[in-house]
């Protein structure tokens, strides 16, 4: 049960209670209160001429306007909490960060919090935090524009390990489409590990990528079980990519990006430092 301060009210009716001859464990279930705070309540706050209700709210008071209070967020954690920022690490990850090298556990809605205080200051850091608010796009229903993709295998026929995280070998896969639509990049993320492989594309062209795909792969190829991936045409070629690095590969169901929601987070984290009209034509693969 969760403890709440007496009020003023409440010490009235001790203070008449115990003038009309009623005992703490009396006075505690008329009040229903636990018996201990009334015990509390009369040794804490009586006077020298023993218990009134008046003095007692006055120096209940006075007592926790003095107690003190213990600050987490102090100068310190405030400095490690802008620097980590400034790094480019999102709340979570600067949480997670202060609790295992300084061991202060923080919630991230804590780090927003100063965060936006520091923007109501003027402040910068908000520029640092990575996911801004996206405009709500119209679905149309469950059809889809983009096209149908030859033999794709949906995930609904995906093996039932791959959702358990508990083996390492299965991967999602998408792209980052750059300025122009001309450049583009192929993301794979390997789901239990987090393992990221990132290959620039010249163009979106589905045999472009699967070439690409399958010769930036082939050291992996026996850690690479099943690759799930999104619907876009130029995944046109997955059965070439499914044959050169020998798996399955699976489709997710249009306009589901939580069924591939590491790469969706990993693609969060790339767009942070290409965003969206990165001309990928000039980056180079260093």
């Amino acid at each position: 049960m969760s403890y709440y301060q007496l009020t003023e009210n409440e010490r009235y009716q001790i203070y008449s209670l115990r003038k009309a001859g009623h005992s703490q464990t009396e006075i505690a279930e008329l009040l229903e209160r636990h018996p201990s705070t009334i015990s509390r309540e009369l040794q804490r706050n009586k006077g020298l001429r023993g218990y009134r209700p008046g003095q007692a709210d006055k120096l209940s008071d006075l007592r926790r306007s003095k107690a003190h209070k213990a600050r987490k967020v102090t100068d310190e954690v405030l400095r490690q909490i802008e620097m980590l920022t400034r790094q480019d690490l999102s709340p979570q990850q600067t949480a997670g960060y202060l609790k295992r090298r300084t061991g202060v556990s923080l919630h991230h809605e804590t780090i927003y919090q100063v965060i936006y205080a520091d923007q109501a200051c003027g402040g910068d850091l908000y520029k640092h935090l990575r996911i801004a608010s996206k405009p709500y796009r119209k679905r149309y229903g469950s059809y889809d524009r983009r096209g149908k993709i030859k033999n794709r295998v949906s995930i609904d026929e995906r093996p039932a390990v791959v959702d358990q995280m508990s083996r390492t070998g299965d991967w999602e896969g998408d792209t980052v489409i750059g300025k122009g639509r001309n450049g583009a990049l192929l993301t794979m993320v390997e789901r239990k590990t987090l393992y990221t492989v990132i290959v620039r594309l010249t163009g979106k062209r589905s045999d472009l990528l699967a070439d690409a795909a399958v010769s930036h792969m082939a050291h992996l190829k026996d850690k690479i079980k099943t690759i799930t991936f999104d619907n876009g045409l130029e995944f046109a070629g997955h059965e070439v990519i499914a044959k050169g690095l020998n798996a399955d590969i699976y489709f997710a169901h249009p306009y589901a990006s939580w069924e591939r929601g590491i790469n969706e987070n990993t693609n969060g984290l790339i767009r942070q430092y290409f965003p969206k009209g990165t001309d990928f034509n000039k980056v180079t693969d260093e």
